[in-house]
Formats: C-alpha cells, structure tokens, sequence
C-alpha cells in the first residue's frame, strides 16, 4: 500500500469482489501468468484483448485501496463493480449513476480497452461525468490520493464500471496509458519512451550528470537526457541524428557495446540500453558493465525485447541478476513501448546521491 498519499473521496461502501487490468492488446496471457506468479489465490475471469479480470482471493481478503500488484503487464488496476449499457451514451451514463450510488469522485477515467475501436471517449466521458455530478471540464488526470470512476469501453453500448484510488504515477492516467506526446522536434519514438520511464519510474537526472546509452541510434533517449542537462555518451556503431551528434555536451563512441573498454564506464551516473536484440544478449551486455570493471552507476533503465510473449515467463530471472549485481529493479510494461519490458533499477542501500560533478570532456573521450 502506498504511503504519504493525501486522501480524496471516501472510497465506495460496495468495493467489488473482481479487479480489472488493462494491458497491451496481445499481452493478456503475459499478464495472467505474472498474476499466477505474485498472487496464485486471485481466480482468472474474463478475458478480452486489452483487459483481464481475477475474483479476488482468499475469502475474506479487501485489498487496501491504492491496491497496484506488482503484474508487470498491468498498465491500470481497477476494482469492478459490474456492467453499464443502453441504447444511447445517456441511458448508459445513467445507468453508471445507479451501479455506483450517490459518492462523489476526484477524477473520471473513461478508456477503451481496445483504441482500434476509436469509440467516442471524450463524449462518454463527458456523459458520465455530468451523471454522476462531476465536473465535465476537470482534468482526466487524477492527483496522487483521489478516488477515481472508471469507465471500460467494451464496445458503444457495453462497459465495465469500476475505481480505484490514484496512487503510482500509471495510476493516475487514464487506462495507465502515458499523457506525454511526441515532441515534432524528436528523432525517434525512444524519446517518449524514456519520457514514460522517468514518470513512471519516478526517477530525476539531473544536469551534469553522465549518462551512457548502450546502442543509441538514432539517438532519442540521448536526445531526452541532453534536453535534462545531462552529458550524455552514445554506444553504437550506427550513426546517430545530427541534431543529437551535434550537440555540444554529447559523444559517440562508434562501436559495439561489448568493444568499449570497461574502464571508460567508470564516471558512468546513469545507464541506459534499448538495444534491438535478443534479451540474453542486453542482460549479458549489461552484466559484463557491471561486473567486469569498477563502473557503478547510480541508476539503470533497461529495456528487454520481448521475441515472444512466452519470454515474460523469463522476467524474474532478469531481475534476480540484477539483484546479484548490487541493484533493486523493477519492470514494467510501457504504454508507449511495444512487446518489450523497461526495467529500472538502482544500487540497493544508495539513495538519490548527488550527482558527480565533473570538467568538461574532451570530444570523443
């Protein structure tokens, strides 16, 4: 249960006996093995691309309200109250009103559990929210602390109604799906990604720091730490955008991750690695870093591809190597990221340390 959290709304007297998960289309099975994994006494219930249900277990349990298990896959986690339709968004709004009963709320998320449906969000939302006395024009956003309204588009005339309490950052969007867009100004889409992680991650580099990107092309993570202040170093044998190999307070070393020497990681503050390729082969990468040479970096951000979802099976091994490594990580399944995990992690009793402060690096050092 998260702590220091201020309260919002009193949470409903009915709280429900089911939770809801929304997740990638496609990672379904993923998610329920995860959920097989951490909490074995949760019955799976339905299922449908984008979501999954478990009856909550044992008998007797009622999770604390800001109830997030640690699922990976799951982007939000809701606890149902059961089903809206009607032959028109009004009459279904309404009947929202009659499931939920008279208790106020702090934000309304409505969400579809499968965009390609491209349903009317906005308007449903608006309808709910104007049936159950809530401000149409607040921010969909939840504040850490507030009970949110959660409305699941299965289709135009069918949803599942649900709340949870806003605690982790993904807790407090809509769906768990990231609000943050694409700057035009971006050279890739890894951009966003890191964006996401730093959010959800709760993580804060600061200016003057040195980052390391293993496989950096075209440079979008690099060019979101520069944007930070970061001295930033690029591993790759690709080239990357001008606009990031043009900045000044950035470095490439032209070559494979496992051809640099390890003493040059030894100022490393922060590392990064999204390479496309086998997970095998970044978790080696990343252990020869981090075991090889004196390099102890106060935080990582890792993405794993995934070839496979069966590959999820795999995620608690990756995460005890990093535990044997010194660090304490946590992963999740991004909402702008495709099949892949993000791990983060950071060295177990080291804190947010400040930051080294450093010269001025010579180009190429």
């Amino acid at each position: 249960m998260m702590t220091g959290i201020p309260s919002g709304k009193p949470s409903p007297r009915e709280r429900g006996q089911f939770v809801l998960c929304g997740c990638q289309g496609g990672g379904e099975a993923a998610l329920r093995l995860r959920q097989s994994e951490t909490l074995p006494a949760f019955a799976p219930a339905a299922w449908r691309r984008g979501v999954a249900t478990f009856r909550i277990g044992p008998a007797g349990f009622d999770p604390p309200d800001d109830f997030f298990p640690d699922f990976v896959f799951a982007r939000t986690v809701v606890r149902s109250l059961g089903q809206s339709s009607g032959s028109t968004v009004e009459v279904a709004a309404a009947r929202v009103r009659e499931l939920v009963g008279g208790g106020a709320w702090d934000a309304v998320h409505v969400w579809s559990r499968d965009p390609r449906g491209e349903l009317p969000v906005a308007e449903i939302r608006a309808a709910v929210a104007v049936a159950c006395g809530h401000d149409p024009a607040a921010d969909a956003v939840a504040r850490p602390g507030g009970l949110v309204l959660d409305i699941v588009l299965d289709s135009i005339d069918r949803w599942w109604v649900g709340w949870h309490r806003a605690g982790t950052p993904s807790s407090t969007w809509p769906g768990g799906v990231y609000p943050g867009r694409l700057p035009e100004s971006a050279v890739s889409r890894a951009w966003l990604k890191l964006d996401e992680a730093l959010a959800v991650f709760g993580l804060e580099p600061t200016a003057g720091e040195l980052a390391i990107e293993l496989g950096a092309a075209p440079g979008g993570a690099c060019q979101r730490l520069l944007e930070a202040g970061l001295e930033v170093i690029g591993v790759d044998a690709a080239l990357v955008d001008d606009r990031v190999a043009g900045h000044p307070r950035f470095t490439q070393w032209r070559m494979r991750a496992r051809e640099v020497p390890l003493k040059k990681f030894q100022r490393c503050d922060w590392l990064l690695t999204d390479m496309n390729i086998d997970p095998a082969s970044t978790m080696a990468a990343l252990a020869r870093v981090l075991t090889g040479g004196t390099a102890r970096p106060r935080g990582i951000i890792a993405t794993l591809k995934l070839p496979e979802w069966s590959r999820s099976a795999e995620i608690d091994g990756w995460l005890d190597a990093f535990r044997s490594w010194g660090y304490e990580p946590k992963a999740r399944q991004l909402s702008t990221a495709g099949r892949e995990i993000c791990i983060a992690a950071r060295p177990v009793g080291r804190g947010t340390a400040t930051p080294r402060r450093r010269a001025t690096r010579r180009r190429g050092e």
